[in-house]
């Protein structure tokens, strides 16, 4: 397990806990008791630390390595039974948004994500969840496969934002992106985008339009990342802190601004402490949103998604 800064004493903890457990059994000594205050400690810290987790803190948890990606949620979530459809039928097969039909209980949902990668090397494959434009436009292509056959859509969102790329804006993506944005608002299914992890800028809004958006209690979403806004704000990272306070971007700060429509709380101490636990919660929300939006008929659905999103932000004529 890898323990970032502020989980040191956590981290402390775990280490004398497995300590004593060894020393029980080279010494056939009963350290039961002392095994018990330890773990009871041990509990209280993790409810202090993540209870008062600062902005930049969840953004850290957020980008945990062991925590799961998109397609760890869509295999559990569909215990197996997951066919993934590729490519856009125009430039290629973009490997950093994922895609396909899974069956969820006796629901049949189109998935669509964008994957990071488990280890340098697929990292590097899945281009780090930065999506081309014809990941976009695959994400699209499947969204209205769904919609033809009259299938809900889920969206699992990841990303550090879309490829800046010179080649990607050669294709088009802001166009990309922009096509998506008018497109989802007028699907005739039922949408639900999940912020799983890191929800930067038009990257993740190209496939977070929904009917409700949710988002994991220790991800973000955000039109920039805390560093690239201290860059450009005090042209260096060293105020990264600073810049996730100012952004508003932790799910408590978007729910608050009704930008985001639900929290789904994670297990204590982030998604990656308990997966299991974490994929199934999940799978509850997805069933529970799709078992309401279905009751609706696509035209109210439409007008739904479309004045919920008319309505944010404040302005003043």
């Amino acid at each position: 397990m890898d323990y970032l800064d502020f989980e040191k004493p956590i981290q402390e903890l775990e280490e004398q806990l497995e300590k004593t457990r060894n020393l029980e059994q080279e010494t056939q000594v009963d350290m039961g008791k002392t095994v018990k205050e330890i773990e009871k400690k041990l509990i209280a810290t993790k409810k202090d630390i993540y209870k008062n987790l600062s902005p930049w803190q969840r953004v850290q948890l957020s980008r945990h390595p062991q925590r799961p990606y998109t397609l760890a949620y869509i295999e559990a979530i569909t215990e197996g039974n997951f066919l993934e459809l590729h490519g856009d039928r125009n430039v290629k097969d973009d490997k950093a948004m994922v895609g396909g039909w899974g069956m969820v209980g006796d629901q049949s949902v189109m998935f669509v994500g964008q994957q990071k990668g488990v280890n340098t090397k697929m990292r590097q494959y899945r281009n780090f969840g930065m999506a081309n434009p014809e990941g976009y436009r695959k994400a699209m292509r499947l969204m209205k496969m769904a919609e033809k056959f009259n299938r809900p859509i889920v969206t699992l969102i990841d990303t550090p934002g879309a490829f800046p790329g010179l080649e990607a804006e050669e294709r088009g993506q802001g166009e990309a992106i922009a096509k998506n944005l008018y497109d989802m608002s007028l699907l005739k299914v039922p949408v639900i985008c999940i912020v799983i992890g890191e929800g930067a800028s038009g990257g993740a809004l190209g496939i977070g339009v929904g009917d409700k958006v949710l988002m994991l209690e220790n991800s973000w979403y955000s039109v920039i990342s805390p560093e690239n806004c201290s860059t450009i704000l005090w042209r260096t990272w060293d105020y990264k802190e600073q810049a996730a306070a100012a952004l508003k971007l932790t799910a408590d700060d978007m729910l608050k601004n009704k930008l985001i429509d639900g929290i789904i709380k994670e297990p204590l101490g982030g998604a990656h402490n308990d997966p299991a636990a974490m994929f199934d919660t999940v799978k509850t929300e997805i069933l529970k949103n799709i078992e309401k939006l279905s009751k609706l008929d696509s035209e109210k659905l439409i007008n739904q998604r479309i004045n919920k999103f008319s309505k944010m932000g404040y302005f003043n004529e």
